[in-house]
Order: C-alpha cells, then structure tokens, then sequence
C-alpha cells in the first residue's frame, strides 16, 4: 500500500539458509509484503512509530506538512526508521523473513519483484502492484506473466487510490483473467494514509473503504479467490456482512495491525473471529519501507489475549495455506519436515 505521496540498481543478495529444522520457528505467511524502492514514500529515512496515535490536524496548518512532521521527527521512543537505498531494504527485509521463517507474497514493480525473488527465492511469492490510474498493463498480460511464473497473486491492486471501486466495469476484464487463471486476487480496501486526499491522492475518498463495493465483482466471478487487504477497516458491518454473504472472501490485518493502537485493532479482530470468520484471516503486515514492522506485527497476533493458540496458528499460517492452495509437500518444508 502507497502510503505517502513522493516528495521528489539493486544487487543480488544471498540470504544465509536458517538454522537446523527444529530450531525454525514455526511458519508465517505474509499475505502483504511489499518489494518497492526505499524513496517509494517519499526521500528516506522516514519514521514510523507503531501503534502510535497520528498527530491532530489542524486548518491553519497544510496536512501535508502536520503529516510530514510526524514521519520525519516522531515522538514516540522507538520509532522505526526506512532503509536509505533499495539494497538495504530488500537486506533487512529478506533477513527478517529467514529469521522468523515467514513466506511473503511480495508486490510492487515487476521488476523488483524480481530481483527480491531471485535473492531469496524460498521466501517470495510474486504478486504485483497495479492501479488502473497509473498503469497501462493491459489484462492479456497478467496471463502471459503467469504462464511465465511472474504472477502468484495479483495484488495489491490500489484502484482505490485513483476512485475506482472493485466492482466498476472498468476493471472487469482484469478480474476475468485472473478467475480464468485462478490466480489470487489482492485488492487494496481500507485504510491508507491518514488525510490520504491532502497527499497528493485527489480521488481517494472515505467511501472507498467499504468492502460491499465488491459485492457485484464477486457475484460476477463466482470463482473468484479475492481478499480484502486491511479487512476493510473501519467498515466493520460492512466487512462482516460481506463476509457471511460471500463465503469465499478473506481478509489480511495488513497495516492496521501495527498502526492502529493496539487495543483499537484487537477489538476490530476480535468482532471478525467472534463472528465466526476466524478461518478467513490471514497474516499481513503492509511493511512497505519499514521492515521491522513484520515482526511486530507478529508479536500483536502472538500476544493478543482472545485468541486461541490455534486461531493464532491459523491467522499467521493456515489460512493463508489453504487459501493460496499449498501443497503437502510445501507445507512440510515451511515446517522443516
């Protein structure tokens, strides 16, 4: 997820392999993983302090600059700071993934994806970032890329960010593709930035977040595999109601999971497990410039009191296992067997 509008080579990295197989810690998938340059939020280093308050805004003041204070002097006590170069963010990033033994479905340009791939290619899965305001891929393409083992997931797809909603008839044949294909589908539906119009995004609107504006795309595609990024927040009914009318969506926690405050996040998680749709959850952490967020983004579903140690197993593997249809084999060397 594009958080902050721009305000202006990578090389091959060898990850070391993890230790002995029964010192792995246990799987993760990390549906929301983003392969981007280090400027790809504005000029770095940015910070990002978790599950942190954002600042108020105020009309004397442009929110771009309340916003930018925020990012460039933050005053909580342990903020994480970008990587400068693209080198370092793919170093930290990969490192992160080997050492807490995760798998991410990585999306961003074509060719970083790439590149993030081929350095450590156990840990990736292809996705590919795409917004209909910015770019001119037409839909034969993403079946050129998947025949050629480019595209796992397609996603994240940001057409919220240009005002189009999933179900509009422009984006269609995309979506026809890609259940054609069964290739999964990533769709941006939530949050972005706070004051996300005052950063340079014009057409972002509010109502953009609710997740009923698939409904049609769904009905549509009846074979779709979608799900929603962010769970849609805040739209909660929305989301639940989707979710009982349309049993094949799910849903990733990525971004709100380390930038809400915490107890706001559990209580929008704990409504969605309550609710019977604890088996549609998956782990995502919108790392985009700020690789430590996935850790602590693990340590939030670790830590969270309402949940069983299955449903936490669940949320940070299983779901995601089954949803992107793993095999045995697979799942066995995830788990070192």
């Amino acid at each position: 997820m594009r958080w902050i509008a721009c305000l202006t080579g990578l090389t091959a990295l060898s990850v070391p392999m993890a230790g002995v197989a029964q010192d792995r810690p246990l799987p993760v998938i990390d549906m929301h993983l983003h392969a981007v340059p280090a400027a790809s939020q504005g000029p770095p280093p940015l910070a990002m302090c978790t599950q942190q308050e954002f600042p108020p805004g105020d009309a004397a003041r442009p929110w771009s600059e309340v916003f930018g204070e925020h990012i460039r002097k933050p005053l909580c006590q342990d903020p994480i700071w970008s990587p400068e170069t693209d080198e370092e963010l793919m170093r930290r990033t990969l490192t992160i993934l080997e050492r807490r033994n995760i798998i991410g479905v990585a999306s961003g340009p074509a060719e970083m994806v790439r590149r993030w791939d081929e350095a450590s290619p156990d840990r990736i899965i292809r996705g590919l970032s795409f917004n209909l305001g910015r770019d001119a891929i037409p839909p034969e393409a993403l079946r050129r890329m998947h025949e050629r083992g480019e595209l796992e997931v397609f996603g994240e797809v940001g057409n919220q960010y240009a005002g189009i909603g999933p179900s509009d008839s422009i984006f269609d044949p995309y979506l026809a593709v890609a259940e054609e294909i069964d290739v999964p589908v990533a769709i941006h539906i939530g949050t972005g930035p706070p004051g996300a119009p005052y950063l340079g995004f014009s057409r972002y609107r509010a109502r953009f977040h609710s997740p009923l504006l698939l409904e049609e795309a769904l009905l549509r595609h009846p074979r779709l595999r979608v799900y929603v990024m962010h769970a849609g927040w805040p739209m909660l009914d929305d989301l639940l109601a989707l979710m009982w009318t349309h049993p094949n969506v799910y849903v990733d926690v990525g971004v709100i999971v380390y930038a809400l405050p915490r107890a706001g996040f559990y209580r929008y998680l704990q409504r969605i497990v309550e609710a019977g749709f604890g088996k549609r959850v998956m782990f995502g952490s919108d790392q985009m410039v700020w690789p430590e967020t996935i850790e602590r983004s693990i340590v939030t579903i670790e830590e969270a009191p309402f949940l069983s140690e299955d449903q936490k197993r669940d949320i940070l593997y299983n779901n995601a296992a089954r949803f992107l249809r793993l095999g045995e084999a697979e799942i066995a060397k995830h788990h070192g067997r």
